[in-house]
């Protein structure tokens, strides 16, 4: 299929070349028209939080909510209160108020503004109402906003937007991230091929690829919540699968050349081989992502339906786009003559007189470090599992939280105004909680006795600074309390606040009555998040664990394989989650990752980390295995394969690694701490994964192992359907016959 494939698209390079084109193009267009859409809105089926923004509904609230411009004058200059701070004020509260999407204006100076002046006069706000949800609040929308307020700006007053306004102006382009990722990719693969021509292949089938998948995602935006950070994600993921990818199909395109194939039967040939690898490591990716929706959360769920598009996008561009480029490139891809050509690190010659086979010529490169790996396999072994103990260490010490304003990269407009309202109104006002209860009969006021009695309860709770006036919906029977902590929104006292109300002060004054109270809001939803997560967690791990674990089964035919697979995946992610417990967790250098000291980590990331280096590490895991288990079946000898693998596939995998870290790195520019975490905790597990868990540990305990790496038991040979990874589809890729696996009863 795969063979029939690539040469399909071989012969029609213009017309699968443009149709690709005419795709990107056309969802260029959509987005164009519609926009992309993404939102930071997060919803918990079941919880106590989404019970209270479910009956939330009932209040005739804007789409957008009460979005704060933060007001502030210097303490040594004139407050707010003055005559002339007060006109300039007013005036940008009319030119706010005309705008498109403003539909209610409320200024410090009114009775129902009072509370948005801090007792200094130095710092206030407004409250803006558009028509549009979070997720439709555009820059340009807050430049106009930005634009109106400008009376005020001419006054010497410092405006700040904030809420979804300072995210809408935060957000920014991935471009720069991007770009450097791709000027970093094409200087490794000109290193490697030596040619630009070839070098910029799987560049172009890349980007085409990232370009089709960001298209979708804002445009899946509009149907569902997406967050921004699941774009950036999938950017970064997306770019970096699909240059790593071609890169290994165009490796061995270049091979076949050099063997005199003809340019459709090389490319076709190519496909089939390292294609089909290409797609069963994909689908190893996308199963992975695919287990977060046994979270139960729809947050995990775009996290995931995120990159796993790039992914998918990634590998049919890889299937369909390349095999059309390398048609209508052809020999101007193939490998420059040299004088003199080197030693290809690729067959083992054995010699089976000897107990150890002995190559000729003596090995160089990662034939040198296969053999030198191979000889001394416990030293080597033992070397690679104490790596991995100190970071190990530091994994055990992460612990989950939640990121708040004061977490975002100083001088960013949500730091600069939660900065702002923190100091002029307490940290609480950042994340008040939202109080909602539904009454068994209408209420007749906000002096109704039902109503008081849990205003009561709310003000005597410890680690309550402030609760506002009761709101009464239209029919009387759902009312709705403001809570405004005394600590941040991220801080954990905050979370055992909203644990507080709902165990202790609620129940008391609720049992028995027919009313019932849901605390919700921002930190309240996020507490629920983390509950549910620390649920979810030990499912997801273990499902894709599981799936792992199979996949490798399917495709080699080896329970130790399979299991020795998932056990040293685990390493990897171990020392990404060590290194984040102290880059973040920690704070150790904070300042060189352009934050203001230590951050917590969301339960999500470690989580979505998790499945997405399970399924890249099973990238490099196939390629190597594939190489290994092709030499096997080609020689017996289980030694000499897995030299012979780890030669063939080192430098193909420690180049493919290098892309994808530089990639990864590429996107700490962001001022998202999320991203952040993401950029370092992937860069660190792929460039671990690549050097020392490939290079040592899997050549070691397979070495250890010897010929029970290719056990399998006759009843489980009998249950497993066959599939071929490298070969298997064309005789002619295959040198030589080859013997059939042994196995054990």
């Amino acid at each position: 299929m795969f063979v029939t494939l690539g040469r399909w698209c071989a012969r029609r390079p213009k017309r699968v070349v443009a149709a690709w084109l005419l795709l990107l193009v056309a969802l260029a267009a959509a987005v164009g028209v519609l926009g992309g859409a993404t939102t930071e809105t997060v919803s918990i089926p079941g919880s106590d939080s989404q019970a209270a923004h479910d009956a939330a509904r009932a209040f005739a609230d804007s789409a957008s909510g009460r979005q704060p411009l933060v007001l502030h004058t210097p303490a040594d200059g004139p407050p707010l209160t003055s005559d002339r701070a007060r006109g300039a004020v007013q005036e940008a509260a009319r030119a706010l108020a005309a705008r498109d999407h403003v539909v209610a204006l409320t200024t410090p100076y009114e009775p129902a503004g009072r509370a948005a002046l801090a007792p200094d006069g130095h710092t206030g706000y407004l409250a803006v109402e558009l028509d549009l949800a979070g997720r439709d609040i555009t820059a340009d929308v807050v430049h106009d906003l930005m634009d109106a307020a400008e009376p005020a700006r001419a006054a010497g007053i410092e405006v700040t937007p904030g809420g979804n306004l300072a995210e809408a102006a935060d957000k920014k382009s991935t471009r720069s991230s991007e770009i450097i990722g791709l000027v970093a990719a094409f200087a490794v693969l000109c290193l490697g091929f030596r040619k630009a021509i070839a070098a910029a292949v799987p560049l172009a089938t890349a980007v085409v690829g990232l370009g089709i998948s960001l298209e979708v995602i804002g445009l899946t935006g509009h149907v569902m919540d997406m967050p921004s950070s699941g774009a950036t994600i999938a950017a970064m993921i997306g770019l970096g699968v699909g240059i790593d990818y071609s890169l290994f199909c165009l490796t061995r395109f270049r091979e076949l050349l050099a063997t005199g194939k003809q340019t459709e039967d090389a490319a076709a040939l190519t496909i089939g081989v390292s294609g089909k690898a290409v797609a069963f490591a994909g689908t190893a990716v996308i199963a992975a992502l695919a287990s977060l929706a046994l979270g139960g959360l729809p947050l995990l769920r775009a996290l995931a339906l995120a990159p796993g598009v790039a992914v998918l996008v990634a590998m049919a561009a890889t299937l369909t786009l390349l095999p059309a480029l390398l048609s209508l490139l052809g020999r101007r891809l193939a490998p420059a003559p040299v004088a003199a050509p080197a030693p290809a690190p690729a067959p083992v010659s054995v010699s089976v007189s000897a107990d150890r086979p002995r190559t000729s010529p003596p090995p160089r490169g990662w034939a040198r470090i296969a053999r030198h790996v191979a000889d001394r396999p416990w030293r080597y072994l033992l070397a690679g599992l104490a790596f991995f103990a100190l970071p190990a260490l530091a994994a055990a010490q992460l612990s989950f939280g939640q990121l708040d304003g004061g977490d975002k990269s100083p001088g960013t407009a949500g730091r600069t105004a939660y900065d702002r309202l923190a100091s002029a109104f307490g940290p609480g006002v950042n994340g008040p909680l939202q109080v909602t209860g539904t009454l068994p009969k209408p209420a007749s006021g906000p002096a109704d006795p039902a109503v008081t009695a849990v205003a009561e309860a709310l003000k005597d709770t410890s680690g309550v600074a402030a609760v506002g006036p009761a709101q009464l919906s239209r029919d009387g029977r759902t009312v709705r309390w403001q809570v405004t902590p005394t600590t941040a929104p991220g801080d954990p006292r905050t979370a055992a606040l909203v644990h507080r109300l709902r165990d202790s002060t609620l129940p008391p004054v609720t049992k028995g009555t027919g009313r019932e109270v849901h605390v919700g809001g921002i930190p309240a939803t996020q507490s629920d998040l983390g509950d549910r997560l620390a649920q979810r967690l030990p499912i997801v791990i273990g499902v894709v664990l599981a799936i792992a674990g199979l996949l490798l089964l399917l495709a080699f035919r080896s329970p130790l394989v399979a299991a020795k697979a998932a056990v040293l995946n685990l390493l990897s992610v171990a020392a990404a989650y060590g290194v984040l417990t102290a880059l973040f967790q920690w704070g150790w250098g904070a300042a060189l990752l352009g934050l203001g000291g230590p951050v917590p980590v969301p339960g999500y990331v470690p989580l979505l980390m998790f499945a997405v280096l399970f399924g890249l590490s099973m990238d490099y895991e196939v390629f190597l295995l594939s190489a290994v288990r092709e030499a096997w079946l080609a020689s017996g000898d289980n030694r000499t394969a897995v030299i012979t693998g780890l030669a063939r596939t080192g430098g193909i995998i420690t180049s493919a690694a290098l892309i994808m870290v530089c990639v990864f790195l590429g996107y700490l520019l962001w001022d998202d701490p999320v991203v952040k975490m993401f950029g370092i905790g992937l860069a660190t597990a792929v460039a671990l994964d690549a050097t020392v868990v490939r290079g040592l540990l899997v050549p070691t305990t397979m070495v250890l192992l010897g010929k029970a790496n290719w056990w399998l038991p006759s009843w489980l040979d009998r249950l497993l359907p066959q599939m071929h990874i490298e070969g298997g589809e064309e005789d002619a890729v295959r040198t030589s016959s080859v013997p059939e696996p042994v196995r054990n009863t």
